[in-house]
């Protein structure tokens, strides 16, 4: 089994291993980012209707997270104009939605759908420490790390297969391993960690973003050892839980911040 499995990722590397524009790193991507927004538009209305989404006009927090969400969205959408690479944000449609619930998390899916939950706020305690956590995520969906994901995902568990096969044929399967890429896979027993190499670039990219929407990046620092103090428990949030080390994470970001601050206007300056 694990030489079959070694055989099929092979293939689809060789077929399917593309160079994301942005981050400059070659990846095995197996599915089109029109088949990902789709399932993706599917799965966060499912995640939306099944929790409680706190309304911006009636709450500051909620309009804190669209207002963060919406000028790090602008920001980017002007970044990759500059760039030369608008194509690559063809079928986004950003949202932006708080969810009621105690867990220390935010995601962003393909297509700029992002959740950021009211366990979080207690943590980032300010709108740039925010910022960063939503950059982060939202550079994940950017740089394709869930594609990635569950592309790997596909190839070990359903072999590979197109990912309307795969939706027919093991739709529960399909789901699971949708979840789990995209870190919603608590629910079903896991979530699929980022690597090394993924967590590094969200960080890389999440940083410049932020300050591109006129955030000060600088926050991350203490942003990641409040994260750390929150992990003393027996449990860490599930926000560090896939992450690596606090500690190694905040040197690195140190070593990232020289550059983050190059794109760093504060708004109105």
């Amino acid at each position: 089994m694990k030489k079959l499995i070694y055989t099929l990722l092979i293939a689809a590397s060789v077929t399917s291993c593309s160079k994301n524009p942005i981050t400059g790193r070659n990846q095995l991507t197996l599915f089109s980012e029109s088949e990902i927004q789709s399932m993706a538009t599917q799965e966060y209305q499912q995640f939306l209707s099944q929790n409680k989404v706190v309304a911006a006009s009636a709450s500051k927090d909620a309009e804190m997270v669209r207002r963060v969400g919406q000028r790090i969205s602008n920001a980017i959408t002007s970044y990759y104009s500059q760039k030369g690479l608008s194509n690559e944000l063809a079928g986004y449609k950003w949202e932006y939605n708080l969810v009621d619930s105690k867990e220390v998390n935010a995601w962003c899916m393909p297509g700029g759908k992002i959740v950021v939950y009211t366990g979080l706020l207690p943590i980032t305690q300010n709108e740039a420490a925010l910022a960063v956590v939503m950059g982060h995520e939202i550079a994940h969906a950017l740089a394709k790390h869930g594609n990635e994901r569950m592309s790997q995902g596909m190839v070990q568990q359903l072999g590979g297969v197109a990912l309307s096969v795969a939706v027919a044929n093991k739709p529960e399967a399909t789901q699971q391993i949708f979840m789990g890429a995209y870190g919603l896979g608590s629910q079903y027993g896991a979530v699929l960690p980022f690597s090394r190499s993924n967590e590094l670039e969200a960080d890389k990219y999440g940083l410049l973003f932020s300050a591109m929407a006129g955030y000060n990046p600088q926050e991350a620092i203490p942003l990641w050892e409040r994260m750390a103090a929150a992990s003393q428990g027996n449990r860490p949030p599930e926000f560090a839980s896939t992450h690596p080390a606090e500690a190694t994470r905040i040197e690195k970001l140190k070593e990232l911040m020289p550059e983050a601050m190059k794109y760093y206007k504060p708004v109105g300056k």
